[in-house]
């Protein structure tokens, strides 16, 4: 019934984002029209955590978080704080062009499979 997800994220930096999003992060894209780039995500999973309110939260992960802030480090980006180290996995994130962070993430825990 399902075939795909569909992320939004909203941006003051969207161009920049766009870039950082293909030219750092390296996620193949299309042009769907005028310069609109639509980005391929890897397999992905959803959570359904108990919360005192409802919200969204976007996490790119990674099977080696080491290796892949190596790579980032390499391109100028900096995590934007420390790994946190999780019961279900480690955790930090990056900086995005608009001031806000992108998670990422190294899972301990069982991933689905399609």
């Amino acid at each position: 019934m399902i075939s795909g997800a569909h992320a939004i994220i909203f941006s003051s930096a969207a161009e920049e984002l766009r870039t950082l999003l293909r030219d750092v992060l390296e996620l193949p894209s299309v042009d769907a029209g005028a310069g609109w780039l639509i980005f391929a995500l890897p397999p992905s999973e959803l959570a359904v955590h108990p919360g005192e309110s409802a919200r969204h939260e976007l996490y790119l992960l990674t099977d080696d978080l080491d290796t892949t802030l190596e790579r980032l480090r390499s391109k100028g980006v900096e995590p934007a704080e420390p790994i946190s180290e999780q019961a279900w996995g480690r955790v930090t994130a990056i900086p995005l062009p608009d001031g806000t962070k992108l998670a990422l993430y190294q899972p301990r825990h069982p991933r689905p499979t399609t």
